[in-house]
């Protein structure tokens, strides 16, 4: 079996992506690869009308799906820690959501503790931690960049973890 896992560091100013494949062989050992696919981010300027970032948003994350054709994508759950903050993340996720709806996508969400956890045995492991626990997991020379995307690949691994 094999799957396509789109992983999402949703936010207004950059949206963090990050792809991998996973695949289980049919032997009896049922043995598990995952493969980095793709990574990078999506920008939004701060100069721009919020309607028009929202658009933005809504375009390059269609272009996205079309490119990288994922059988399911994995969303990193709000952090609320500043309320004006949290709801400009929220109507930039509720586009994502709907670009989700529109083509008809399966999703799966996780809590920064939960991506912790499953990557570093430790729900409150720091930034680093987690980015060398992508690194490790899928074999790569360094930690990708930006951090928002290393965070989607994060969240990417997560989900291949409960497949």
């Amino acid at each position: 079996m094999k799957k396509r896992i789109l992983g999402i560091d949703p936010g207004l100013a950059i949206v963090g992506f990050g792809a991998i494949n996973w695949q289980q062989s049919l032997t009896k050992g049922q043995e598990t690869t995952v493969q980095m696919v793709d990574f990078g981010v999506i920008r939004t300027s701060a100069d721009m009308e919020m309607s028009q970032r929202l658009c933005i948003l809504f375009e390059d994350l269609h272009t996205l799906m079309e490119e990288l054709q994922p059988d399911l994508v994995a969303i990193e759950k709000l952090f609320f820690y500043r309320m004006a903050n949290t709801i400009i993340v929220a109507q930039a996720r509720g586009v994502l959501m709907l670009v989700l709806g529109q083509r008809q996508l399966p999703y799966v969400e996780f809590a920064p503790p939960q991506i912790k956890q499953a990557l570093t045995n430790y729900g409150k492991a720091d930034k680093a931690e987690v980015q060398e626990a992508v690194m490790r997991e899928l074999d790569l020379d360094e930690i990708p960049r930006p951090d928002d995307a290393a965070d989607a690949l994060a969240v990417a691994l997560t989900a291949s973890f409960q497949l």
